[in-house]
C-alpha cells in the first residue's frame, strides 16, 4: 500500500485563492475601496469587483467585509 501526503496547508486548501484575490482582499481589509484598489494594482474597479466576488464564493461570504474577516481568520491575510 502507498500512502500520499498531501503537502497544502489548510489555509490552501480552503480557500484556493489567486495571487490577485489575495491582493485584493488584503486591500479590502486595509479598508480601501474599488476605486482605490484598482488605481493601487493598476487595473479598472470592475476587475476588482470581478475578483472581489470570487473572493466572496470562495469563503462563502455576503460581503467584502466579512470576507476580508474570513481570510483574516483563515490565515491568508495578516495584519501588523
Amino acid at each position: 500500500m502507498v500512502t500520499k501526503f498531501d503537502t497544502t496547508t489548510a489555509s490552501e486548501q480552503v480557500h484556493n485563492l489567486s495571487p490577485r484575490e489575495i491582493q485584493c482582499i488584503d486591500l479590502v481589509s486595509q479598508g480601501k475601496s474599488s476605486w482605490e484598489i484598482g488605481t493601487i494594482l493598476e487595473i479598472s474597479r470592475y476587475t476588482v469587483d470581478f475578483h472581489l466576488k470570487n473572493v466572496m464564493r470562495k469563503l462563502d461570504s455576503r460581503s467584502r467585509t466579512l470576507a476580508a474577516v474570513k481570510a483574516l481568520k483563515l490565515g491568508i491575510i495578516e495584519r501588523q
